[in-house]
């Protein structure tokens, strides 16, 4: 980040990436923008895992998300069994992980609701990560959208996505934690990977892993 005084300006992912949660490390708001369009293809209904095989990526189906729609106005698909497919995959993924069983009963409740709205998703989902994570920052959304950002904020909103890895922004490097698969460390996953690798020592990493300026 490029300074301590900037305020980070997010969107509202699922099931965030480390790199999202280096902008929590820090004391302070975090600002969360609530009136932009929603933005296909992004991390905003979808996040990555690591399975035995290769790295899985699971998506939230929504309504209409190749029209113009308010991203608190999109609706999640619920004639699809997403909910079922993503804890199955977890519970496949991670089952045998140290910090599953611990985690898990936090964990279930949001994929056993029938969530209507993705922001109401999305913000459960965030919630409930921090306070698991117990890092210092306050989220807060926007009142109305930010045209442009100016002195004091950090324009995140479409900055971090999954097309550009996250070596092209200055957020996040890379620090290797015990994964259940794979020879090679796979950098920057959604936060369920360290949370149920690592547990408790899980904020530890994300907070190793802010580049500090």
């Amino acid at each position: 980040m490029p300074q301590e005084t900037f305020t980070p300006l997010l969107a509202l992912h699922y099931f965030p990436c480390l790199e999202y949660f280096t902008c929590f490390t820090k004391p302070g708001e975090v600002l969360l923008e609530a009136h932009e369009h929603f933005i296909k293809q992004s991390y905003r209904n979808r996040c990555y895992i690591l399975g035995p095989h290769q790295v899985e990526k699971l998506t939230v189906p929504v309504v209409g998300g190749t029209k113009k729609i308010l991203v608190r106005d999109i609706k999640v698909d619920n004639s699809q069994p997403w909910q079922r497919q993503h804890w199955r995959s977890l519970q496949s993924c991670y089952g045998k992980s140290p910090f599953f069983e611990h985690y898990a009963p936090r964990l279930a409740p949001v994929f056993q609701e029938d969530w209507k709205y993705l922001w109401d998703l999305n913000e459960k989902v965030l919630t409930l990560c921090l306070d698991l994570l117990q890092l210092p920052a306050t989220p807060a959304a926007t009142h109305a959208y930010i045209q442009q950002t100016g002195t004091g904020l950090y324009d995140l909103r479409q900055a971090i996505r999954p097309n550009l890895p996250f070596t092209a922004r200055d957020l996040y490097c890379s620090v290797p934690y015990t994964q259940l698969f794979g020879a090679e460390f796979v950098a920057n996953l959604s936060v369920l990977d360290v949370l149920f690798c690592e547990g408790p020592a899980a904020a530890t990493v994300i907070r190793q892993s802010a580049k500090q300026k």
